[in-house]
């Protein structure tokens, strides 16, 4: 059976992009980290365009072979050809922008995981199971590897599977250039040249810059290039990649110039990073091609795709989805630089964030000083233990995650905070929780130092009774929100109106100063008039959030609180004193301790998350 759309196979690494733009790698202060390599690349921009792929290649057993496989996975692509080598390092990649033109960039690849795949790696089963298979040229440069793909390409002839040939020519990594030239894209070599022209006879597919196409063809005239191509592959489509002027597909004879060729449109956006563009070029163009549209179609999306890639920093996480490049196509921008483009941006963000339950049981307990010292004081107990407790209701919330593993689209989360919580913090990262980190008023906050999983709480309420009024704290909320979105954090904000209006009212007043959060916490409402109103509201203004939390006040909010986790835009709900509060007093007063506390507090949680489930 064919459950697979493509399997890409070579390089897989880890790449750290400089930050800083328009630097020397030498200036460069901090890094970003993605998934890079050109076949891990594919695998994850096929798969955000919906296609059912997988990567065969090797990581290291260690945490970034773990970050690879781990972000794989979230991104749909099948890892069951990702092997583990206990010998090895995940190949790393230092990358930069100096400028349009150059794109410093290392390869760390000295006996590297990937770099050791061999005929043993290729599963006939995992082959058997794909639609095409894809190869990619850096990858027979080495012995091993060659042989390895080799294989790959026989068995998907074997059983009827196109095989694509991404030439990747990295002159370094066939040991023409130095370590420092890892930007290079064309060195001459007849070695290359020979040993490239064996595997092109049996590819249905061949994808090429200029430049890949004269080491390809051995010529550096890309029509005689192509002519040489054409005729040791006669059957293969022959796509040449021409950046900001698209590409041009050459299904039969090679005509007398490039411009015969069968094209798509070209997009021409500001160049701010082609490294990885053409990865996204190739997601993009088999995204139509597997599904057998018409070639014209194919250059579109390719041609799309590299367009938004090369506007961006990063490589694979910056990859178009299927929801971003249907609305780039239907509305184009208005921006030449697509990173400024708010609703692009938007949609990017919402259709590429990690997974999470349907339905987040969420225990909130990041109250600080104001809130909890003055219980402790008055329960006898020492505020200096306040900070412990916290690390007892991760503890409560671990032991009810425990209880109810197993049911299906349910998850547990907690609010916590940096101040007091900021040890139940650390532990909370021990288990597999939803976590939203309170960014309390007023104070710097550095959200690079966070956790990359951890969802930004922002507090924007219009209650008369709040400690700031809203307009004077929603300049400081916009300004976190937007630092927040410029590094791909989750949002939640907290959206209570003010008295005599109503939630639908606030959330009004917020989406019009253009806060679009992942998800909002609100109050329980009290007949499906308000929660209609909520729903029209997030309806009009942004599809793709994610959806409501709805505080649980009190242990008597059951009721109401099944009714809310009826709505469809309900994620979940939030219990924070109704939870902690009675573990609390009895606690600090010494009427139970850490465990009864712990217990006391896991009970009152599950009730909650019960009546929330119905």
């Amino acid at each position: 059976m064919k459950d697979l759309d493509l399997i890409t196979i070579g390089r897989v690494s880890v790449d750290l992009y400089g930050q800083q733009i328009g630097g020397r790698l030498e200036d460069m202060a901090s890094f970003a980290k993605a998934v890079g390599g050109c076949p891990a690349n594919i695998a994850i921009g096929a798969a955000r365009l919906g296609l059912k792929s997988a990567l065969l290649s090797r990581v290291g057993d260690e945490a970034m072979g773990r970050f690879v496989r781990e972000q794989l996975s979230r991104e749909g692509v099948n890892v069951e050809g990702l092997k583990t080598d206990p010998d090895r390092l995940t190949a790393l990649v230092l990358l930069g922008v100096r400028d349009e033109q150059q794109f410093p960039l290392i390869f760390y690849r000295s006996d590297c995981a990937d770099g050791a795949l061999d005929e043993g790696d290729i599963d006939k089963g995992l082959i058997g199971r794909a639609g095409a298979v894809l190869v990619t040229g850096t990858h027979f440069a080495k012995p091993s590897s060659d042989a390895a793909q080799r294989k790959a390409m026989r068995l998907a002839r074997e059983n009827g599977a196109r095989v694509v040939l991404d030439i990747d020519y990295r002159p370094n990594l066939w040991g023409l250039a130095g370590h420092g030239a890892g930007e290079a894209r064309f060195v001459a070599s007849k070695d290359v040249t020979a040993h490239l022209q064996t595997i092109l006879p049996d590819c249905d597919l061949i994808v090429g810059t200029e430049e890949e196409l004269h080491i390809a063809g051995g010529s550096e005239d890309t029509m005689e290039a192509l002519r040489t191509i054409r005729a040791l592959a006669p059957r293969a489509l022959i796509v040449a990649k021409r950046g900001a002027e698209g590409c041009v597909a050459f299904p039969n004879a090679i005509p007398s110039s490039l411009g015969e060729g069968i094209k798509g449109p070209g997009f021409p956006v500001e160049v701010y990073n082609v490294l990885g563009a053409g990865d996204a070029f190739m997601a993009g163009f088999l995204s139509g091609w597997l599904r057998d549209e018409p070639l014209e179609s194919c250059c579109t999306y390719a041609n799309a795709c590299g367009a938004i890639a090369v506007s961006r920093l990063l490589c694979s996480p910056e990859y178009a989805s299927a929801a971003e490049l249907k609305h780039f196509l239907e509305h184009g921008s208005q921006h030449h630089a697509l990173r400024h483009d708010p609703v692009l941006n938007h949609i990017h963000h919402a259709t590429t964030r990690r997974p999470v339950p349907a339905k987040l049981a969420i225990l909130s307990i990041d109250h600080g000083p104001h809130d909890l010292e003055p219980i402790a004081r008055r329960f006898g107990g020492d505020p200096a233990r306040i900070p412990h407790f916290k690390t007892l209701a991760v503890r409560a919330a671990a032991a009810a995650a425990s209880d109810r593993a197993g049911r299906a689209g349910e998850g547990v989360g907690m609010f916590l905070d940096g101040g007091l919580g900021r040890e139940a913090l650390f532990r909370a990262e021990d288990h597999d929780f939803w976590v939203a980190r309170q960014v309390p008023h007023g104070e710097r906050i550095r959200l690079t130092e966070w956790p990359a999983r951890q969802v930004a709480k922002l507090i924007a309420n219009g209650r008369s009774d709040a400690r700031t009024p809203l307009s004077r704290h929603l300049p400081e909320v916009k300004q976190v929100f937007a630092a927040a979105q410029a590094l791909g954090r989750e949002v939640l904000i907290e959206a209570l109106p003010p008295e005599g209006e109503t939630t639908a009212s606030i959330l009004e007043t917020l989406y019009g100063e253009g806060l679009k959060p992942d998800y909002w916490l609100i109050e329980l409402q009290h007949d499906s008039a308000s929660w209609a109103a909520v729903d029209a509201v997030i309806g009009a203004h942004d599809p793709y959030c994610r959806g409501l939390i709805v505080i649980a006040r009190n242990a008597q909010s059951g009721p109401e609180l099944a009714k809310a986790g009826k709505q469809a835009r309900v994620a979940g709900f939030v219990g924070g004193r109704s939870v902690f509060g009675a573990a609390f007093q009895l606690w600090l007063s010494g009427g139970i301790d850490d465990e009864a506390a712990v217990e006391l507090m896991k009970r009152q949680f599950e009730a909650l998350a019960d009546a929330f489930a119905g």
